[in-house]
Formats: structure tokens, C-alpha cells, sequence
């Protein structure tokens, strides 16, 4: 692994070798390993935290990133300022909405050959859909949890945009995951610390060819 670590948070993905500016090719679909950037350079590995408001995924995803050696990319900063009014007004995102932001986070993960961690409610099929266009061999991580566990969350939490009232909005939209290929499933009311271990721990099982399980 690179020994320079990425900003937390960063919106690109960091480069590798100094002065060298980073490739926008993508790794080929199905591929299990990219192809080393010099001694030391770790595989590709693309993952996104997923899951309802209050569940965890920005805690998981700092530490995941660090463990990893990669960027981080926070979902949430990629909504635009309407979007961000309307959840503030109380008003659930609809899919024309969430349109331009999955966009977005997919040229994210795209811009990013060896690797990212992105952060992303990824509620329903059709957005995990979106941003697997942009990286075929996506993992993703669920953190699971009760409703009433995520407004607790949200209701506690200060300084965020995203009120409890649209709690019971996220679980509406939700389709769960678990079904779908290279996602594994946490009990997101499980330490953090906790968390990113087993998922840095499947994530190496994958890349050294092991079977995905959820």
C-alpha cells in the first residue's frame, strides 16, 4: 500500500506515485485484481457504505478508508443545494432527484482506478445499478438496522441537514440488498471499529479470489 494517505472526505481519488496524475480507465469488468502501479500498490477495490439515514455509514466509511490505504467520498456532499433544501423543508428526494447526484458519485468512483470509498444511501436496485455501470466488480456494504434504531440516530445527531421526519421515507424506499452479488450485511449498531474490521476483512477475501458472501 501507498504510504500517503488521502484526505478524509476527499471528492477525488488520491494519486499514486508522486507527480503522477491518475488514469481515468476503468478496471475491466469481472477483473478481481487491476494491474500494480508500482512496488507496494495495492488491487483495485471500489466499495460503497450503504444503507438508511442514521445507520452508520459515515463512521464505517472513515475507518474503512483508513484501513484500506483510499479515498474517502462522502456522498452527502454531492447533493445539490435544491435537493439539500428540500430535505431540510421535510420533503423526501424523489428518483429525478436523486438523478444527477448518482451521476455525480459514479464519475467519482469512476476517476478512481485503484480504489475508493464512497458513502451512498443506495436505496433502492436501480441506484446501486447506476454507480455499478461506473465500476463493474463494486462491493457494497450494508449496515443494517430497525427504523426505530435510525430515527433514534437522527434525532440525537446535530449540525445535519436531514431531518427524523424523512426517516420513515428512507425504509419505504429501501429494496434490500442482500440478495444482490458482492454485498455483505452488518448489524449497523455494531461498533465501528467493529464493522470496518469485517469489512476490510471480506474485501481482502474477495480481492485474493475468495467467494463473495453476504
Amino acid at each position: 500500500m501507498s504510504a500517503a494517505r488521502p484526505p478524509e472526505g476527499a471528492r477525488t481519488a488520491a494519486r499514486q506515485g508522486e507527480g503522477t496524475p491518475m488514469s481515468a480507465a476503468r478496471p475491466p469488468e469481472g477483473a478481481r485484481t487491476a494491474a500494480r502501479q508500482g512496488e507496494g500498490t495495492p488491487a483495485s477495490r471500489h466499495v460503497v457504505v450503504m444503507g438508511v439515514a442514521g445507520c452508520g455509514k459515515s463512521a464505517l466509511g472513515r475507518r474503512l478508508a483508513r484501513r484500506l490505504g483510499l479515498p474517502l467520498i462522502e456522498g452527502d456532499d454531492f447533493h445539490s443545494p435544491s435537493s439539500i433544501r428540500k430535505m431540510r423543508l421535510g420533503v423526501p428526494l424523489a428518483d429525478e432527484d436523486r438523478a444527477g447526484w448518482l451521476h455525480a458519485l459514479a464519475g467519482q468512483l469512476a476517476a478512481a482506478p485503484l480504489g475508493a470509498v464512497l458513502t451512498c444511501s443506495a436505496l433502492k436496485a436501480g441506484y446501486r445499478e447506476v454507480l455499478r455501470q461506473a465500476v463493474p466488480d463494486l462491493r457494497f456494504v450494508y449496515l443494517a438496522m430497525s427504523q426505530a434504531q435510525a430515527l433514534r440516530r437522527v434525532t440525537q445527531r446535530s449540525g445535519h441537514f436531514y431531518p427524523p421526519s424523512l426517516v420513515a421515507s428512507q425504509f419505504e424506499a429501501l429494496q434490500d440488498p442482500s440478495a444482490e452479488a458482492g454485498v455483505l450485511v452488518l448489524d449497523g449498531s455494531a461498533a465501528p471499529d467493529v464493522l470496518a474490521r469485517r469489512a476490510g476483512d471480506w474485501l481482502a477475501g474477495a480481492a485474493a479470489g475468495d467467494t463473495l458472501a453476504a
